[in-house]
């Protein structure tokens, strides 16, 4: 189904795959009737011709990328322009598309959500954007349908930021890497490496998108095959689907923890660009006649079966049949895995499901970037047709990504037929995919054509005793197993003729709502601001030395955005920093707040002029034990703050708040054994905090302890990657490793400033 290789390979003409050895220079000579060399082949990828494009420096190796477009939400374009505005912005110097479809439902804290809405349309008009009204398209579907263009380079301050199918390298970010590209910086990293994933075969019918995804992502995830490394889809396979079900493979791979994906294009692609009437946006795209790759994923198509991906990650990824015929362990295999995502907050059991040998679930949903696509929906739709999901607990809601697609559900009648069965059609929105919509009640089961089902994503919370499950499906299996009624059910048992209509795109539904600026700013306008928008609180550089408190450990495998900004409810507190700082590890560790408040104390009396003692007197015996041997360290060189380590940090969304609200309350620094992304270290880097690493397989300090950065600023000035650090232990001071990893020039001076606003101001 899925086949790793072992190493890097040459891939002759998309198909031949030759393994990386000493007798591989002889057989490309063989089969291309030429030798090339290995750099000469690194640059035949379409990832390397794409990224050099883009790329601004003289160093091939050291890209400054500058994106052609930039698209965001309503959870976060407004601390995006705040920050920007705080830095000097005048206008969009690229299109900027401010989509709003995370916070569409006007319904919680009164009138922010909208408030942040009409922020955003009087930015638009300001400073020359595109503004998408709420329910008119998910963010990604928007961009697919508007914006994207083959060849062309695409960031967005969402995770799910992927448009490679339609030949564009698109990436997710936290909102300080937009802020960069609106006031004229660039996107600065090393050359990635790039994966093939070969594609070869064709799926047999009731096989969609979401289980070729949920495939790659289990053969993937764990072994970090792909991390941080572009995936650049080839093979015959590629011919052998459409552009929805290349889309939705593409979307998925964010959970991979790569970097960014691109496929190559042919004439279905040319044929999506002509349905949405932007013909010359096409632009066909292959790698070389050989290319090399430093990994190759071969994905036979035809072996695929429909998937699920049991709680808590995508990568727990089965089969329904290998479930069906294993429920025990299975079931048994998940409770094992709460014990250690949710510490014994709650009892978790799925045994409940089980019904005469057959499990059953609650809740069906087909929704967002990845599930709510036309073929999507069209196929869930012929399953379900003149069927009934009947009066009890499960319900079904399905929610078409954007408008022109809702619009053409009804023009060929797929809406009718899912009304008729008692589902719900409801309007493009992001929120079951992260909380804010659809939470299925407590200990109920879920399964969503969505893109993730991280611990209480589905929006269920530990710290009222609540827990709920979300397991990822295809949105075909979800309409088998909406006809059975609620058990879980492969499509592939489903005896139904896919009638596959053809699509067409009603452009006036954006023409007669979208505002669109046409990039021309309008200075006039004055943007309109609600009470619930507040303005960064003022950030210290970083100072001569630093104590750090640890106040949270995270033993977890991977610890995801999730944790340690939760979604849901916390989705409108997006714009006021210091409002959504309180519900920081709310989840995971609800004693975090408070304790890292504590420790501010000492930092604002600093700040003050004070002594930090005076503010938080548990301080005072390890100032006493510091200045034994650092006897300098006084108020005028000291800074205090907090710190958290989790084993792997920074999995799932781009949400700079999961290290922003670290920042507000205190925290200076995070400590890991790796990070799981690129995207969770730049935003810590972009806070001012330190992203340092400890190599020790036994953990040299622990919750309470404190660690001491002698000359940190001067350690980060001088480049340095091992950091002096101590643990102030009993009175002494005993030497622990840290480590930075590789920092730019500028992350550096981000840091020494204390955060990308202080870097910008000056």
């Amino acid at each position: 189904m899925v086949r790793l290789h072992d190493g890097g390979a040459y891939i002759i003409r998309e198909q031949e795959i030759i393994p990386e050895s000493g007798a591989s220079a002889a057989r490309i000579a063989d089969a291309y009737g030429k030798a090339v060399s290995k750099e000469e082949a690194k640059q035949n990828t379409m990832a390397y011709g794409i990224l050099q494009e883009h790329n601004t420096s003289q160093d091939p190796a050291k890209l400054k990328i500058k994106f052609d477009k930039l698209t965001s939400h309503d959870i976060t374009f407004v601390g995006i322009i705040q920050t920007a505005r705080a830095s000097g912005l005048e206008r969009f110097p690229v299109p900027y598309v401010l989509t709003n479809c995370h916070n569409s439902l006007c319904a919680v804290g009164g009138t922010i959500n909208e408030d942040d809405h009409m922020f955003g349309l009087t930015c638009a008009k300001r400073y020359g954007g595109v503004y998408v009204p709420p329910h008119q398209a998910v963010i990604h579907q928007f961009a697919r349908e508007m914006l994207a263009g083959g060849g062309k380079m695409i960031l967005g301050s969402d995770s799910h930021t992927r448009y490679g199918a339609l030949g564009t390298m698109a990436m997710g970010e936290g909102g300080p890497e937009l802020v960069k590209q609106l006031l004229g910086k660039t996107y600065d990293i090393n050359l990635p490496d790039v994966v093939a994933v070969v594609l070869t075969g064709e799926p047999v019918p009731g096989v969609g998108p979401q289980d070729v995804a949920l495939a790659i992502i289990g053969a993937v995830f764990e072994k970090g095959y792909v991390n941080n490394k572009v995936m650049e889809f080839v093979g015959p396979g590629v011919a052998n689907l459409s552009a929805d079900f290349r889309i939705g493979i593409d979307v998925m791979t964010t959970e991979t923890t790569c970097l960014s994906s691109i496929w190559s294009t042919d004439e279905k692609i040319r044929e999506f660009y002509d349905i949405h009437g932007r013909s010359e946006d096409y632009k066909e795209l292959h790698p070389g006649e050989v290319a090399y790759y430093e990994g190759v994923i071969e994905v036979d198509l035809s072996a695929i079966r429909p998937m699920i991906a049991m709680p808590f990650h995508p990568s727990n990824a089965y089969t329904i049949e290998e479930v069906n015929a294993n429920l025990d362990d299975v079931l048994h295999d998940c409770e094992e895995r709460a014990k250690v995502s949710l510490e014994g907050a709650v009892d978790f059991s799925l045994r409940d499901k089980v019904r005469d040998g057959k499990f059953y679930v609650e809740q069906g949903i087909i929704a967002g970037c990845a599930g709510g696509g036309f073929e999507n929906i069209c196929a869930a739709a012929d399953i379900l047709e003149n069927a009934s999901i009947g009066c009890d607990a499960f319900t079904l809601s399905v929610y078409p990504a954007s408008m022109p697609i809702y619009m053409e559900l009804v023009k060929n009648g797929a809406a009718a037929k899912l009304m008729g069965t008692g589902a719900v059609l409801k309007t493009a929105f992001c929120g079951p995919c992260f909380g804010a919509g659809d939470t299925p009640a407590n200990n109920a089961f879920s399964i969503r054509h969505s893109t993730r089902n991280f611990p209480n994503r589905e929006g269920s919370k530990l710290q009222s005793g609540q827990i709920a499950s979300v397991a990822l499906m295809d949105a075909r299996s979800i309409a088998a197993t909406a006809k059975n009624k609620g058990r879980l059910t492969p499509a592939t048992e489903v005896d139904v003729t896919y009638k596959a209509p053809a699509y067409f795109f009603d452009s006036t539904i954006y023409e007669k709502r979208v505002f669109d600026s046409k990039g021309v700013a309008d200075p006039t306008c004055e943007v309109q601001f609600g009470p619930n928008i507040k303005d960064w609180p003022a950030m210290s550089a970083l100072p001569k030395h630093m104590v750090l408190k640890v106040v949270s450990e995270i033993h977890d495998p991977v610890t995801t955005t999730d944790e340690l900004i939760p979604s849901g409810e916390t989705s409108s507190y997006r714009s006021n920093p210091l409002g959504l700082a309180e519900f920081t590890l709310s989840r995971k560790d609800p004693e975090y707040v408070g304790k890292a408040k504590a420790v501010q104390t000492a930092q604002k009396a600093i700040e003050e002029g004070r002594q930090p003692e005076e503010a938080f007197a548990e301080l005072a015996p390890v100032l006493a034990a510091i200045r034994t041997q650092y006897p300098d360290v006084s108020k005028d060189n000291l800074g205090v703050g907090s710190t958290i380590f989790a084993v792997k940090p920074g999995d799932g969304s781009a949400r700079e708040q999961a290290a922003s609200c670290q920042k507000v309350l205190g925290g200076w620094a995070n400590i890991a054994r790796e990070y799981a992304t690129k995207r969770y270290r730049s935003n810590l880097i972009n806070w001012g905090m330190l992203p340092l690493l400890t190599k020790d397989t036994d953990l040299p300090f622990h919750k309470e302890d404190y660690i001491f950065l002698p000359e940190i600023a001067k350690a980060v000035a001088d480049k340095k990657q091992e950091i002096e650090a101590y643990v102030v232990r009993d009175g002494k001071l005993v030497k622990i490793p840290l480590f930075m990893g590789d920092l730019t020039d500028d992350e550096r001076e981000i840091i020494e400033k204390g955060c990308l606003i202080n870097y910008y101001k000056g």
